[in-house]
């Protein structure tokens, strides 16, 4: 290991350190973050110029007990339905935000489906596939994630479901 990549992973969050580890390819983009922004999401979005259906956000939720990620499109929402579904549930729910971030590692608007300091079974919506690339959080608001949907799903063991609604 070089000494520029042991200060990238020493500078990086645990989500951009896993993808350096891994050595996938992707791109980190950063932008102000306003936290007067009505949405984390909408915000990345607007920031790096990217369509929203390819800004995805993770949300922790509740499935039979279990906390459970999922990673739906900014521009939809969680059908929880749907999710439980996935991960052969019964019920889903919104897990407490305080969980969420004790449980993962980071702050709500900031929480990564990589690098979660548990990791946690995840689900990736299908729609994922119809683009090359999409953005998730990289571990903080104001720092996105730009990688291919497959490497998202290989990195986090996700399923692919269809778990998000416009």
């Amino acid at each position: 290991m070089t000494k520029k990549s042991k200060k990238q992973q020493s500078g990086g969050t645990p989500a951009t350190v896993a993808l350096t580890a891994a050595g996938v390819d992707h791109t980190v983009h950063a932008y102000d973050h306003d936290p007067s922004h009505p949405s984390y999401g909408e915000e990345a979005a607007e920031a790096m110029g990217v369509s929203p259906d390819r800004v995805f956000k993770t949300l922790v939720a509740d499935v039979d007990g279990t906390l459970t990620v999922a990673v739906v499109p900014v521009s939809g929402t969680l059908n929880l339905k749907a999710l439980a579904a996935a991960v052969g549930g019964k019920r889903a729910a919104m897990a407490d935000p305080a969980l969420a971030e004790r449980t993962t590692g980071y702050v709500r608007g900031g929480i990564s489906p990589l690098g979660q300091r548990k990791r946690l079974r995840t689900v990736l919506d299908d729609s994922a596939g119809a683009h090359a690339t999409i953005c998730v959080s990289a571990g903080r608001r104001g720092l996105e994630v730009e990688l291919a949907p497959a490497d998202l799903a290989t990195l986090t063991e996700a399923v692919l479901a269809p778990i998000g609604r416009d």
